[in-house]
């Protein structure tokens, strides 16, 4: 491998789109990933508003299906359902999303090697020298200009932020993909589903999302509280599976990830030379538990920055956090400060009455209404009531 101008470590989301970005205007670009096959451990639950998938331009082979309503379980059993007349989101098959967002990047000159890490990097006169380790143990040093931590909540080489001025929430979910007869699938069909409360999970909430015919995700996840205990993932996973008539289900494949990110997003988003990117900025979204729309999102703000500094202007960069925040917007953070009130706070019999107040409110709206309060944070489409909980006054 020779020196790239930029070396791009991590080949999710952000980086394969960011390579893509930076190959097709001529960048000499390096994408790597600590991956043999971008098929491994690809997990995500996926669920992106419709305008996304048009928006990135995402392909039919990417697309396991499309959703139009919503249903939310919340705390003792009770259902509510919501239903538009057409399409508003998809679940991506998110292993197929990341080879067409590798390949889109290859496609346009960028250079993909799968099994490499970066193990080390300092400052040198013109960029950075950066360790790598390969499939087989061996090691090779090269010297980008620029480097890019795109791995995620792992930041492997921006680091974490000074924990007492950006300290970091840390949630944990467990995905299985299961396979069912087709009168059960059914039921879970067209739509997103949530269970909310904490006889379902405490402190966090579980899903059912829609794949192709016959498969269904089955997940939890929950912001994790060193001061109260919690129980353990895999039993609230089979909880959830009994209650929500899935037993018997094959089982194709067990996931599960971490997720660790700022509330105020404010951390540092540069060292040197080096850039972080999606979830290594706190890209993600804790409410929801949204990474992908977001990664992307920081990739286009950070692209035409970067060209710039790599022709000589390196005042841009200054500006990357405030510019990324812009771009999320300000609900973005608002929705930070309230997963950490929701979730952390559900835990008890008081909560989940709140809860249920709360989601009965929701009854009037529209199936498109409940998606820009979940996607876009618009919490004015639920009423000035939102407002409290979304600034944690209650």
């Amino acid at each position: 491998m020779s020196d790239p101008e930029v070396l791009i470590v991590g080949a999710g989301p952000s980086g394969a789109d960011l390579a893509w970005r930076l190959a097709r205007d001529g960048v000499d670009v390096l994408l790597i990933d600590r991956l043999a096959d971008l098929r491994q451990a690809a997990f995500s639950s996926a669920a992106l508003p419709w305008r996304a998938v048009e928006q990135h331009g995402l392909p039919a082979s990417v697309i396991a299906s499309r959703w139009r309503g919503w249903q939310l379980l919340g705390p003792g059993g009770q259902r509510r359902h919501w239903q538009a007349p057409h399409t508003l989101g998809a679940v991506l098959d998110f292993a197929q999303l990341r080879l067409w967002l590798a390949e889109r990047a290859t496609s346009a000159g960028a250079q993909l090697r799968l099994g490499w890490s970066a193990e080390t990097w300092q400052a040198s006169g013109t960029g950075a020298q950066v360790q790598l380790r390969g499939p087989a143990g061996q090691r090779q040093q090269l010297q980008p200009r620029w480097v890019v931590d795109a791995t995620g909540q792992q930041r492997a080489l921006l680091g974490d932020p000074a924990p007492e001025r950006h300290p970091l929430v840390s949630g944990v979910g467990v995905e299985w993909l299961l396979q069912l007869d087709l009168p059960r699938w059914r039921r879970w069909a067209e739509q997103l589903s949530f269970m909310l409360g904490s006889d379902w999970v405490p402190q966090g909430y579980g899903w059912v999302f829609p794949m192709g015919p016959g498969v269904l995700k089955l997940g939890v996840c929950r912001l994790l509280d060193a001061g109260h205990p919690q129980p353990p993932l895999q039993g609230l996973m089979q909880q959830l599976q009994q209650r929500l008539g899935l037993q018997g289900a094959t089982v194709l494949d067990r996931h599960g990830g971490l997720v660790r990110s700022s509330i105020r997003r404010r951390e540092p988003h540069q060292r040197g030379p080096v850039l972080g990117l999606g979830d290594a900025v706190s890209t993600a979204n804790l409410l929801g538990g949204e990474g992908i729309r977001h990664a992307l999102s920081s990739s286009a703000v950070l692209a035409p920055l970067l060209l710039r500094a790599l022709q000589g202007d390196h005042a841009g960069l200054r500006h990357y956090p405030a510019m990324l925040r812009r771009e999320l917007g300000w609900r973005w953070s608002l929705s930070g400060r309230l997963a950490q009130r929701t979730w952390l706070g559900l835990r008890n019999a008081a909560a989940d009455q709140r809860l249920g107040r709360l989601l009965g409110g929701l009854e009037r709206c529209s199936a498109e209404d409940l998606s820009a309060l979940l996607f876009d944070y618009r919490f004015e489409r639920y009423g000035l009531r939102a407002l409290p909980y979304a600034l944690g006054w209650r």
